[in-house]
């Protein structure tokens, strides 16, 4: 007797490879729409990228079963999570907020991050298991410290949409893409709202893991904690500048995403400074 087929056997990856179709999805919509000179349909992208973090969750959570923990064992799974983040974040602001044009950016986000990070096989070549040793105060701060690059991710897009906007006024561009964009005041008040809370998160994660360092110094793994610090520093200080008044408007902006970028190429050489003793058996990727 035939039976019905059995249900395909996905593999986190391809839940993940799932996720981005829905990204890509999103930022498609958007940028018919724009070309168009119409606004999206907020609801439908809003949509669309929950379907994307519904899938992406997935896919993380069957590689955090597979490894026994937070998924943050190679350069693949903190990218994913990197982006994991900054989608999280968005279905919280934009929907406080009410800006459809985040949803535009934030889809090209997750499709960059998602697909660079599944396309290249390098970064996946090994699974490490059980990273942290066991210790959830380690795992709790490496996720706190991985969602506050998430944070950090969106404050890019709002500086870029600031950008934009500071472009569209100085050469009159008021129609298209340019329409749509948030007022000048509310970009520039989510964006300290996304800096202060970026860097109270990576503060915490530092706090967290500065307990455990003081407990054991001896597994400290100084590149990866000097280099962190120095990302929380920068952020940190660009903080108390713009708190004076000091670093504002299209200044602000600027190194608002060129901070990103500069902290994104710093988890390449993170993951790599990672200690190899405590790691348990590598297990290849199917």
């Amino acid at each position: 007797m035939v039976t019905g087929s059995p249900m395909p056997d996905f593999t986190d990856r391809t839940w993940l490879w799932f996720a981005t179709a829905c990204y890509l999805a999103g930022f498609v919509l958007g940028t018919v729409a724009w070309l168009r000179e119409r606004r999206h349909s907020r609801a439908l992208m809003y949509a669309i990228i929950g379907a994307g973090f519904a899938l992406q969750t997935f896919g993380l959570y069957q590689r955090g079963l597979a490894v026994k923990g937070c998924p943050l064992g190679n350069t693949f799974e903190i990218f994913q999570f990197t982006a994991w983040s900054a989608i999280a974040l968005y279905l919280v602001i934009g929907a406080t907020f009410r800006l459809s044009l985040l949803g535009y950016f934030t889809s090209l986000l997750g499709a960059v991050l998602t697909s660079v990070s599944l396309a290249i096989p390098g970064w996946d070549a090994l699974r490490r298991v059980d990273v942290f040793g066991g210790n959830p105060w380690i795992e709790f701060h490496a996720a706190l410290a991985l969602f506050s690059y998430g944070v950090f991710a969106l404050l890019a897009l709002t500086s870029v949409m600031y950008l934009l906007q500071v472009f569209s006024l100085k050469k009159h561009h008021l129609y298209g893409l340019f329409a749509f964009l948030p007022s000048i005041r509310d970009l520039d008040h989510i964006n300290l709202r996304l800096l202060s809370a970026g860097v109270l998160i990576l503060s915490a994660s530092l706090a967290v893991g500065s307990v455990y360092w003081l407990q054991d110094p001896a597994k400290v793994n100084l590149a990866k904690v000097v280099t962190t610090a120095a990302v929380w520093a920068a952020y940190a200080l660009v903080l108390a500048l713009r708190l004076g008044n000091r670093l504002v408007a299209k200044r602000l902006a600027w190194i608002c995403v060129g901070l990103f970028a500069v902290a994104l190429l710093s988890l390449k050489p993170v993951d790599s400074s990672r200690s190899r003793p405590p790691a348990p058996p590598v297990a290849t990727l199917r």
